[in-house]
């Protein structure tokens, strides 16, 4: 018996201790249980002041369990004891261990020899968020769940897919060795490296793509831009394809763009210098500068029926029209690219320039800048060496692209893909973060069997992909939120590993169920972290400013109680040390 309850404030028990506290453990995190009757109620000591412990009740042992929640608190009569090392693990651990069911963690920092595990289930079926301040440990915790995870003797997680997108390139230290240890689990990597031959490039199939899609791409921000890229899209469907196939497409959308600049209002000299600059890039064998003209007597080339008269006017206006009207077809709907067949970027830069002429932007000078500026974006991605992700060699579906990213080398199934980010800027990551995820999110919404697949995606340096950004506005939506939100059912799962949650988009994170806590110092992402995560006490708050590394409090739906953890390190360790200066300062004067 550690004393007598003089106090009942809320949740909270006073207990006066009749223990000597010099002579006895440290009983500051231990648990206690009221012995009352039939009931057994459990609390957590978390402060002690002149002898009187404050303990803040978290559940009750029914029939053996621990079930989380108080209903009635105990009385003044109740005794309290401190809860036997025997059954800790039915707070904190895991008190029925099965292989293929659970999960183990780390220990407890507080119950020597103590294993901290959760329900695979409970963990794995939840969005989870990871925070901590840089050296806290994050990274190391991370390999260290997947290590033990992917390390089990009998239960081998053969169909798991976890993509991990690696913002530094620390991972692939820590998983590229698990084959060699459990040889049914492969690791494959991916890199922005275009100079490392070792790795395969990542490299995204541009007809995965939609307006969505495009629209991020290119950064765009304005709804008047929108239009633009679906027309884009729509042309490609005509430009991108073997000519004899939609030459009668082909010659409508050009004729309609031609007509349109006949009509414009505009100066001879103007009318011609852009039908000659439409029809010098764009054209077809029926359709071009050269197509031959008939009339009774004489033919002529195009070209030629584009002389200007003294007057200043085009002298064979009505020629000219006559000519081009042939070409229009009625009813000529052009859909979106659906998938089946292979385009490039500079296929997409000739139906974005297309697009601009054939819906006359230019009459417009404010959307004319605000397309203008997608034009040069897009030209700006085809000559540089980002062009390089988007260049895949040959047509590929869409599940056979997914299927091809999980198989290893040797034909296996790949359980861990890890692409490292690193070699590009920070919003072309969140380019390619997005474009997986989103691709991901739709395959799997697609399936027949729903949830048949499951998806992890795991986000290192979360704060800088998962914000609250201009997509939900222009786009209806932000991808990462929507996963968050319907993902589960899917079985899309977002991982969220981040130093700064202060900067992450509230509705992703509030959608997350599972929390790792590790050390937090800046008060700004402390105070985010109590209003924006559920069921966060201001003990757990306190807490997360004295961990050290390594530790973290785990919390949410997978852990009957906030608790404690200490990982171990895991081996061999992520990329992710601290540079050693003394290593790299110092000499030996003798050498």
């Amino acid at each position: 018996m550690l004393g007598n309850i003089i106090g009942i404030n809320d949740n909270t028990i006073l207990v006066k201790l009749n223990v000597e506290l010099t002579k006895t453990q440290n009983l500051i995190n231990m648990y206690i249980v009221f012995e009352e009757q039939n009931h057994l109620i459990v609390g957590e000591i978390n402060d002690i002041k002149d002898g009187i412990a404050y303990v803040n009740l978290v559940g009750e042992f029914v029939n053996e369990k621990f079930v989380f929640g108080v209903i009635k608190k105990p009385s003044f009569g109740a005794i309290p004891k401190l809860v036997s090392k025997e059954k800790i693990p039915l707070i904190v651990g895991m008190p029925d261990y099965a292989e293929n069911k659970d999960l183990e963690l780390g220990t407890s920092p507080i119950y020597d020899g103590i294993k901290v595990g959760v329900n695979i289930n409970a963990f794995f079926s939840n969005h989870f968020a990871i925070f901590g301040s840089t050296g806290s440990g994050k990274s190391c915790s991370v390999a260290r769940i997947l290590q033990n995870l992917f390390s089990k003797t009998n239960s081998i997680a053969y169909r798991s897919s976890i993509f991990i997108f690696d913002a530094y390139g620390e991972y692939h230290n820590a998983f590229s060795k698990l084959h060699d240890k459990v040889p049914e689990i492969n690791f494959k990597t991916f890199t922005t490296n275009l100079k490392f031959s070792e790795t395969e490039v990542i490299k995204i199939p541009l007809w995965f793509l939609d307006v969505d899609d495009v629209a991020i791409l290119l950064n765009a921000d304005k709804h008047s831009q929108l239009p633009i890229i679906e027309k884009a899209l729509k042309l490609v469907t005509v430009f991108a394809q073997d000519e004899e196939k939609v030459i009668k497409q082909k010659n409508d959308i050009i004729a309609r763009a031609l007509l349109d600049i006949l009509s414009s209002g505009r100066p001879a000299a103007q009318i011609r210098d852009q039908i000659f600059s439409v029809l010098s890039h764009y054209n077809t064998k029926d359709l071009n500068l050269e197509t031959q003209i008939y009339q009774p007597g004489y033919v002529r080339p195009f070209k030629q029926c584009l002389l200007i008269d003294s007057t200043g006017k085009i002298r064979e206006m009505e020629l000219v029209m006559n000519f081009i009207n042939n070409y229009v077809v009625e009813d000529n709907n052009i859909d979106l690219p659906d998938g089946t067949f292979k385009y490039n970027l500079k296929d997409l830069q000739d139906a974005f320039d297309f697009a601009l002429i054939s819906e006359g932007v230019l009459n417009s000078d404010k959307i004319f800048d605000e397309t203008n500026v997608l034009k040069v974006r897009l030209h700006s991605l085809v000559s540089s060496n980002y062009s390089t992700y988007f260049d895949y060699p040959e047509y590929i579906t869409k599940e056979a692209y997914i299927k091809q990213l999980l198989t290893a080398k040797d034909g296996k199934k790949a359980q861990i893909l890890n692409f490292n980010i690193n070699y590009v800027d920070d919003r072309f990551a969140k380019t390619i973060t997005k474009i997986y995820s989103k691709l991901l999110f739709d395959f799997a919404k697609e399936m027949d069997n729903r949830a048949s697949m499951p998806f992890h995606i795991i986000l290192e340096e979360a704060h800088r992909y998962v914000q609250n950004d201009s997509d939900i506005d222009l786009i209806g939506y932000n991808i990462f939120d929507r996963i968050t939100k319907e993902g589960r059912k899917y079985g899309v799962i977002l991982g969220l590993i981040t130093q700064r949650p202060s900067e992450m988009s509230e509705t992703a994170l509030s959608q997350c169920n599972n929390f790792l806590c590790f050390k937090m110092l800046h008060p700004k992402d402390v105070e985010y972290i109590k209003n924006m995560v559920p069921n966060i006490t201001n003990e757990i708050v306190k807490r997360l400013r004295i961990l050290q590394p390594g530790n973290c409090v785990a919390f949410g739906l997978a852990f009957k109680v906030p608790t404690l953890i200490k990982f171990e390190m895991p081996s061999p360790e992520p990329a992710s040390s601290s540079c050693n200066i003394i290593e790299k300062w110092f000499v030996n004067r003798n050498r």
